[in-house]
């Protein structure tokens, strides 16, 4: 049986992937994926990613996270992208390389983003390590970035 953070982690890949507007959808979806819950554990789900339903010209209303609606651009300013080198990523963990000096402005705002993949970071002067909660992939951090940080680039390191 997968675990709870797989679940929630696959939840929010769909939401963000497909436009799906009823949870006997969703829980279709999921099963597919191998896990096997009732509709009211998926309503919990729901209720902790902080889903909501949004109007869809094509299917009504459709489930969007809500730190996707609430992206707006005075949010992505916050983030300091200044200082950013690179990101590479080692047993499940980020590793992001700064300027010098850039690393601990970096690591307060991605701490800050009050994102669920982001279980917290520990800074250095040049280097941050991301550590992400159980079930994060290494896709879903560098999406997380991509939709909450304007010009973030994934420069793999060699």
């Amino acid at each position: 049986m997968k675990d709870r953070n797989e679940r929630l982690m696959a939840i929010r890949r769909l939401i963000n992937s497909s436009n799906i507007s009823s949870q006997e959808e969703l829980l279709s979806l999921l099963e597919r994926q191998g896990f096997r819950m009732t509709q009211a554990t998926l309503s919990r789900d729901l209720k902790y990613l902080k889903v909501a339903k949004m109007p869809d010209s094509e299917k009504g209303y459709i489930y969007m996270l809500t730190e996707r609606q609430l992206n707006d651009p005075s949010e992505n300013e916050e983030l300091p992208i200044t200082g950013f080198v690179s990101i590479d990523f080692a047993q499940g963990m980020a590793i992001m390389k700064t300027l010098p000096g850039h690393a601990s402005s970096i690591a307060y705002a991605l701490d800050n983003l009050n994102s669920y993949e982001i279980a917290g970071t520990i800074a250095g002067d040049d280097t941050i390590l991301i550590i992400p909660r159980d079930g994060v992939l290494k896709g879903d951090l560098v999406n997380l970035m991509k939709s909450r940080w304007p010009g973030f680039v994934k420069e793999e390191m060699n």
